[in-house]
């Protein structure tokens, strides 16, 4: 697995981002360019290859295209596709390395004291799938906001990318962490809490989830909230938030479709949920960053 490392001393420099979308079959051109390109897929399959690597960009994956090496389509993806796309540079010094490297320079992030963690480069998988897709949509959604939005310095647009790639390496950093570290109940409890995720549109119980995995409903959450902090049912309440405030930033849907979207079926219920995580209103959420640019690339 090859990780961008980049320096961020300065930020890294915006060069220009959209939301594609085409309603027909569509297949990537051919082409060489002198930037990086982060992809991040949203609906559909993107059929890409860098070189001769061909890669598949999911709903929920993230693909780095590196400057100055051939990218091409290898296969029609199907209509309603859909993804974002930014092209940047990095300012100061960047290279590829492997993922020894990236253990080696982790751990010692780790071992530092939290108020000394003045880490000043980002690590950016070529390939990767991170495990909060929803925080990395709403930022792209916030980025292309800012960019289309009259700012009094350009230099918020570098910045917001540069968090959108912090963002980025912390997910990562997060998973490879927990990863050393995981019993077999560890591991069951990642498998529940994607799976909440997963099909955070539809109606989720405790009582589905203790019978889907084989627990005692009252053990289940005590365990879970041990283990999270959080009780299950907040949790579940939380993954449908994060998934009507994608749908709420990246789509013009009403508010009642995104609320049967998210597996709720009182309109004014889900409402009151998002005031009390959000500390806003949905109308407010969305009002907050309406500006995007969508195009065919």
């Amino acid at each position: 697995m090859d990780i961008l490392k980049a320096d961020i001393h300065q930020p890294l420099e915006y060069i220009s981002g959209g939301l594609f979308h085409s309603d027909e079959p569509w297949i990537h051109s051919k082409r060489v360019i002198n930037s990086y390109e982060l992809i991040v897929g949203i609906d559909q399959t993107l059929y890409i290859q860098q070189d001769e690597t061909q890669y598949k960009v999911n709903p929920g994956d993230v693909l780095l295209l590196l400057p100055n090496h051939l990218h091409q389509g290898y296969k029609i993806s199907p209509g309603n596709l859909s993804f974002y796309w930014f092209h940047f540079h990095c300012l100061g010094r960047s290279e590829l390395i492997s993922k020894n490297d990236l253990v080696r320079d982790m751990t010692l992030a780790w071992n530092q004291p939290i108020s000394q963690r003045n880490n000043t480069n980002v690590y950016v998988p070529v390939f990767s799938t991170p495990i909060s897709i929803e925080r990395i949509q709403i930022q792209c959604q916030q980025l292309l906001h800012i960019a289309k939005s009259a700012y009094y310095t350009n230099q918020a647009v570098h910045f917001q990318l540069t968090s959108l790639l912090i963002e980025l390496t912390e997910q990562m950093s997060s998973l490879m962490k927990t990863q050393q570290h995981k019993t077999e109940a560890d591991i069951k409890l990642e498998k529940m809490k994607e799976w909440i995720r997963i099909n955070s549109s539809k109606t989720i119980t405790v009582t589905m989830l203790a019978e889907k995995f084989n627990y005692n409903k009252d053990y289940l959450s005590r365990f879970f909230k041990r283990k999270t902090g959080i009780n299950i049912v907040e949790y579940i309440h939380l993954m449908k938030i994060s998934k009507a405030k994608e749908l709420l930033s990246s789509t013009s849907l009403p508010i009642k479709v995104i609320t049967n979207h998210v597996g709720i079926e009182d309109e004014k219920y889900f409402m009151r949920l998002f005031k009390k995580y959000e500390n806003m209103t949905p109308t407010e959420f969305r009002n907050a960053y309406y500006r995007t640019h969508m195009n065919n690339k």
